[in-house]
């Protein structure tokens, strides 16, 4: 039975249903007392521990009453407590609070960032008062790009000093510190040298048991150059308004932060670039040594080189993208191209790519090595015109590029998963200067979606639509025009462009049927249009043996396209239901 006061729809009780089943409460029972008291409970669900245990408290939180506009926000808000270890009295912090508790490491306070603010609040455990600790800092806390119709999220803290003396926050770029009472003021440690060079610092923890720094303690940060694309290591004093000191920096990109060893200055790393992807290991980070040599396996294929592209859309705003051309590209040929893009991706200029089949989406080393050239664009979105952002940005990329001698402008392909599957989808309505398109998993009918189930969570859409990735930022009741607008469906009658659509009947993220009725109604209109659906897979493949067929079926797809290859059976007959595991139409006359 769903009932409209339900705090969690039936789909996402059922999928909660074992962890509901098997719930338990956190108690304590004192040294030398014969009763047991109970810590937690159904509106205080959530319990931590402060400062290790040691705490005559603990941190309590509920989303208990607040779960319903879950549906349409995408968060619950929490009511947040101080339960007592001696008798288990509550004490009442916030309610209905959007943002996210924890307690200091020695639980002299209780911290949180408020999303609505946009700053960073502490409760003090002795006074009981609560402060705005960051309401000095003029530097935005939060991602400044944030493009979604929804509280932009906070750009993350450094952590605490020891006995919770300091507060150590981050803006877009740089590290501040503030004072927890919020009586001194707050302190750029990093001197604005992040805002100055366009670089982003985030603090590296070589101990994960660690919970607080020294004042004294020189730290080690990451950086990440915005324009450049670069990442590196600098060292920072706690304690000192200084400009950070550089250890190593260049085209790279670290997979993982470096590990430490415990006792040793010893460090090993993953460090990758568009050529490789190796471990590292040395006494410093600033002369390590290459441990493996994976690469190497590379050596007798054509590899593929990155280029950072900037272009002017037709908004008259500058965008950003990555171009991939194969090792042996030679300007005097056309290449045929395939725009590959999701939402913004220009700042893995220096991330490795690895040759594999494919979960769902076009395999940039492996178009390339085969003489395509890849584009991946930026898209820089409106609220309510996600489909008309996503062709300001992809459509104005095509242009620029089909106007470089060594692009073919008549053997252009778009592709993308999910929502650039949806991207994909809209597009093709809007234009015919491509000569294939491939969409995976795409919305295509935005007033269905709305109301439907993520299947693998069991939440509803809505929150996605008003508030998250889809960006129309509004009910469907309040702004049908925007849904309709939005939605490929009603303007299938616009498509000329031959389209491969992968739906599969377990995706659990994205309807199936909203492949389907995109198939169906380009299949009644005459269009040219296939649906790959493979038998109990997700929004992802994950099986090994469907990843290689999409994989052979992508390439078979676009050679036939882009560049005049003959067509595979399946292209050209389908598939009837007869043969299903008999033949797999791969096979070209």
């Amino acid at each position: 039975i769903w009932h409209y006061n339900d705090d969690y729809l039936q789909p996402q009780q059922l999928k909660q249903l074992t962890q509901e089943l098997k719930r338990s409460y956190s108690a304590v029972i004192r040294p030398g007392a014969t009763e047991l008291i109970q810590l937690g409970a159904a509106d205080a669900e959530n319990i931590s521990l402060v400062d290790e245990g040691n705490a005559d408290w603990v941190l309590a939180t509920s989303t208990k009453n607040n779960r319903t506009a879950l549906q349409w926000e995408g968060r619950s808000r929490s009511t947040v407590y101080m339960i007592s270890t001696n008798d288990g009295k509550r004490k009442l912090v916030q309610s209905n609070s959007p943002g996210y508790f924890s307690a200091s490491p020695k639980g002299k306070y209780i911290y949180w960032y408020d999303p609505e603010l946009k700053n960073y609040f502490t409760y003090n455990i002795l006074s009981a008062e609560i402060k705005n600790v960051t309401e000095k800092i003029k530097e935005p806390l939060y991602d400044i790009e944030n493009d979604v119709p929804d509280f932009p999220r906070a750009s993350g803290i450094t952590g605490w000093t020891a006995n919770d003396r300091y507060f150590l926050v981050n803006d877009v770029y740089d590290i501040w510190q503030a004072d927890p009472n919020a009586i001194e003021q707050p302190v750029n440690i990093s001197n604005g040298w992040g805002k100055k060079n366009k670089t982003k610092f985030s603090y590296v923890n070589f101990d994960k048991e660690k919970r607080f720094m020294d004042e004294s303690e020189t730290i080690v940060i990451k950086s990440f150059d915005k324009i450049t694309k670069y990442t590196g290591f600098f060292t920072l004093k706690v304690n000192e308004k200084n400009n950070p000191l550089l250890l190593t920096n260049g085209p790279f990109t670290y997979n993982t932060s470096p590990i430490k060893a415990k006792n040793a200055e010893a460090y090993i790393f993953q460090r990758g670039s568009i050529n490789e992807s190796e471990l590292f290991a040395g006494n410093d980070l600033k002369n390590m040594n290459k441990l493996t040599e994976i690469s190497l396996q590379q050596k007798d294929y054509n590899w593929l080189n990155a280029e950072l592209v900037q272009w002017k859309m037709f908004d008259g705003k500058m965008s950003e993208g990555l171009l991939f051309k194969p090792e042996n590209f030679d300007p005097k040929k056309k290449y045929p191209i395939i725009f590959y893009f999701y939402e913004r991706n220009a700042d893995g200029l220096y991330n490795y790519r690895s040759p594999a089949p494919s979960a769902s989406t076009v395999n940039i080393p492996y178009f390339v090595s085969n003489e395509y050239l890849v584009f991946d664009p930026n898209i820089y979105y409106k609220t309510g015109e996600p489909g008309e952002s996503a062709y300001n940005s992809v459509v104005s990329a095509a242009k620029y590029l089909s106007k470089m001698p060594w692009v073919d402008s008549t053997r252009m392909a778009i592709q993308g998963q999910s929502w650039g599957g949806y991207q994909v989808a809209y597009l093709i309505t809007r234009t015919n200067i491509f000569r294939a398109a491939g969409a995976g998993a795409p919305v295509s009918n935005m007033t269905s979606a709305y109301g439907g189930i993520r299947w693998e969570t069991g939440l509803n859409r809505q929150f996605q639509y008003e508030k998250q990735q889809s960006r129309i930022g509004a009910t469907l009741w309040q702004r049908p025009d925007l849904y309709i607008k939005n939605s490929p469906l009603f303007k299938a009658d616009k498509v000329n462009t031959p389209l491969l659509i992968m739906h599969n009947d377990a995706d659990g993220a994205v309807p199936w049927y909203q492949g389907i009725e995109y198939f169906t109604a380009l299949r009644r209109l005459g269009k040219k249009v296939w649906m790959l659906e493979y038998n109990g897979e997700d929004h992802n493949l994950v099986e090994r043996k469907n990843r290689k067929d999409l994989s052979v079926r992508l390439a078979q797809f676009f050679d036939y396209y882009l560049k005049d290859a003959k067509p595979a059976n399946w292209i050209k007959y389908g598939l009837p239901a007869t043969e299903k595991g008999r033949d797999w139409g791969l096979k070209v006359e």
